[in-house]
This record gives C-alpha cells, sequence and structure tokens, in this order.
C-alpha cells in the first residue's frame, strides 16, 4: 500500500509504503499525485519512506516505478529514500549517479533528517 506523507510544501511529495505494494497502489496514488504536483511545479522533490511495515513490490509495481521515472526524467530535483532494507538501498546508490537530481538514502531512523533535507 502506498499513502501520500501530509504537512509537505507543495513542490515536495512524500509517500509512505507499507506492506506488498502493487501495480495499482503506483496507479491509485503516487501516478496521479505527481502528475497533479507537476501541474504548478516544474520540478519535484520525492521523499520515499519504506518503513519497517513495508514488505515488498510486485513485479508490476516495480515496472510502474521505471516507468514514472523514465517519463518524468527531468522533473526530480531531489529524491530522499528513507528505508533499512538493504537491497533498496543499494539499488538506488548504484542508479543515483544516473539521474538528474540530487539522490540521497536515509535508514529509517533518519526519517526527520530526510524530511528536513528534501524540504532545504
Amino acid at each position: 500500500m502506498l499513502e501520500t506523507i501530509p504537512d509537505l510544501p507543495q513542490h515536495v511529495l512524500g509517500v509512505d509504503a507499507r506492506g506488498r505494494v502493487s501495480a495499482e497502489d503506483y496507479e491509485r496514488v503516487l501516478i496521479p499525485a505527481v502528475e497533479e504536483r507537476l501541474k504548478s511545479n516544474p520540478k519535484l522533490r520525492l521523499l520515499y519512506r519504506l518503513g519497517p511495515e513495508f514488505e515488498g513490490y510486485t513485479p508490476g509495481a516495480m515496472w510502474d516505478d521505471a516507468r514514472l521515472g523514465f517519463a518524468h526524467w527531468n522533473a526530480w530535483e531531489k529524491i530522499a529514500v528513507v528505508t533499512d532494507v538493504e537491497w533498496i538501498r543499494a539499488a538506488v546508490r548504484s542508479f543515483a549517479f544516473a539521474l538528474p537530481g540530487e539522490v540521497r538514502v536515509f535508514a529509517n531512523e533518519e526519517f526527520d533528517a530526510a524530511r528536513a533535507w528534501v524540504q532545504s
């Protein structure tokens, strides 16, 4: 399941991943939120938390994630990924150099620091 994180500035989109994240979650929550924010902001910042309740992605969700990133390639100004899942941390670090904006990985206990960084 994906839920938006409230109380962030308009140019920052926060998403909390819990349980098993599916393609439907991307299509129902994340993609519409990105599309809506891009109407009034040419650049977006993303705060993406995969906390202790996160169980994984379905194959369709992984495809939608890649598709969303490529569809709005130049829109990402900053991305903060908050997780203790080591394979996700490693994957984000491996591909961060290829993204046009700044990307940082934070541990779950650093959520407040991630939130501050992505807003600054």
